[in-house]
């Protein structure tokens, strides 16, 4: 079992227990999959990021879908309260307010709906894509009234807390693409429910080695007031800088060199047009649309989009995705530690808390393209192959599988994790095999920043599928190597999977 995601619990079972709600029925299709709850506030790039998550549904376990409130987004009572952000921007921004840019609680359906009429076609390119009821029964309202409400259980609160609290031992991915208030709700229930109890101290070490935490900033203070000083065990990983390449300003963030794969043309091309009823509801530069009740989403607009010198088509943000790209299993073993680095970023352990996983100004990777060190790169250098990858998804609506491109099968024949001295020659092989019988590139290369050993390692043969390669005199004993192999199709888009390999110095 992987190291990160270890989980060492005892099965409890309760009597005289205060009610909990009833656990939710167990997806289709769970072997090996990581199960996974978003929490949303309906920002424009929010639904952005909900579409492309849905032609990835078969690849984790969705347990809930839940709306809730941030510092940008919340309905109000319904009984004129004015509120007042904690959060000390948007409070200057906004001011006193009865609500705020709320998009409703049906956008998610609406969208789950569009999956269902392309449903049949994805699987014809995939198992496991769950039926568009099953994710409809997982679609819940959370805490929502104001940025940071967490008085009330509600029925989101209710679910995530059955879902921590049931029998499954697997680990459960807390996406939070707004605020941490209704994840927090859950929690605060569990605790209101159990301390004082004899089984408390069990509840609380199952639920603390079950949650994990991802979050894209703090979108209000509970976690910071409420989960950080009561609940000091549960994993986090925050993600605070590596996003902004997939959010709103990322023309600032993402070298000339691959904007290309945001730009209009590709999004036209490859995601938007002809692509069916789900991929036409994706939000792009100069649309002519707008969220209900929301104008700050005004990049529809032709004028807007001119006046900030943007394309027609031209990516907006998807600054949430990252959260659900950690959980792709492509190669490079990112879930098994944040540190190793992958499609949803890389990360580094704070000293206080220690379960927390941070990026930030210190966690850089050298972007080749700009010469410099850049706290952005650790995702930025994705792109290429993440917007490929969601170009193929996006035609697996329309076409049938001949017609499209699946990635290549990847393996290793030489072990994943190899120990040598200084001198040694280490030998590493692979395998791949292509679903549609297109040709194969290999390139093996080193990934120094997720390593303790900066110094360069040269292979033989960089470009084959078996190579070699002699540890370096530099070396010293305890130092982590970590070399990728990335194998690349010649479909179109063509599409690239990996292996790591990590040597550990002796």
């Amino acid at each position: 079992m992987r190291p990160f995601l270890l989980i060492l619990i005892s099965i409890l079972v309760w009597t005289g227990c205060n009610p909990v709600p009833p656990v939710p029925e167990t997806s289709p299709n769970t072997v090996d999959k990581p199960r996974t709850i978003i929490t949303t506030d309906g920002e424009v790039d929010d639904v952005d990021s909900f579409i492309r998550m849905l032609l990835y549904a078969n690849e984790f376990t969705i347990e809930g879908l839940v709306y809730s409130s941030s510092q940008w987004h919340y309905k109000g009572d319904g009984m004129g309260t004015l509120f007042t952000s904690k959060m000390p921007n948007t409070a200057e921004r906004y001011g006193e307010r009865t609500d705020l840019r709320w998009p409703g609680t049906t956008w998610m359906q609406e969208l789950i709906g569009k999956y269902g009429e392309v449903y049949v076609n994805l699987r014809q390119h995939a198992e496991g894509f769950p039926t568009a009821e099953y994710l409809l029964e997982r679609v819940k309202v959370g805490n929502i009234d104001f940025e940071g409400e967490m008085e009330k259980d509600t029925e989101g609160s209710d679910w995530i807390k059955a879902v921590l609290l049931d029998d499954n031992p697997s680990p459960v991915y807390l996406q939070v693409w707004g605020g941490t208030n209704t994840i927090a709700r859950a929690l605060k229930s569990i605790e209101d429910t159990f301390k004082g109890k004899s089984e408390w101290p069990n509840i609380y070490r199952k639920v603390s080695e079950k949650a994990i935490i991802y979050t894209v900033l703090d979108q209000d203070a509970t976690y910071n007031n409420y989960i950080a000083p009561n609940w000091p065990e549960v994993k986090v990983i925050y993600n605070s800088d590596q996003f902004w390449c997939f959010a709103y300003p990322w023309t600032q963030k993402v070298p000339k060199e691959l904007q290309h794969y945001l730009g209009g043309e590709f999004f036209r091309e490859h995601i938007i047009n002809d692509r069916g009823p789900l991929l036409a509801a994706y939000y792009t530069w100069g649309d002519q649309r707008q969220i209900d009740n929301d104008p700050e989403h005004d990049h529809g607009d032709p004028e807007v989009m001119a006046k900030y010198k943007m394309k027609l088509n031209d990516f907006i943000s998807e600054g949430d995705s990252p959260a659900y790209f950690y959980l792709l299993d492509v190669g490079l073993r990112s879930m098994e530690n944040p540190s190793y680095g992958g499609w949803g970023g890389r990360f580094v352990q704070s000293l206080s808390p220690p379960n927390r996983w941070e990026d930030g100004k210190e966690v850089v990777d050298y972007n080749g393209y700009t010469q410099q060190l850049d706290a952005t790169f650790p995702q930025t250098r994705w792109i290429k192959e993440i917007q490929h990858d969601f170009a193929a998804r996006a035609s697996w609506c329309v076409k049938d599988y001949a017609a499209a491109n699946h990635a290549p099968h990847v393996f290793l024949t030489s072990p994943l994790n190899l120990k040598g001295k200084v001198g040694d020659t280490l030998s590493l092989e692979a395998k791949a095999e292509d679903p549609d019988g297109d040709d194969l590139s290999y390139l093996w290369w080193q990934y120094s920043e997720a390593g303790t050993f900066k110094g360069l390692v040269v292979f033989t043969d960089k470009q084959a599928s078996k190579t070699t390669f002699v540890i370096p005199d530099e070396a010293k004993p305890g130092d982590k190597i970590h070399l990728i192999l990335q194998v690349e199709d010649d479909g179109y888009p063509s599409l690239t999977r990996y292996q790591r390999v990590i040597v550990e110095v002796e």
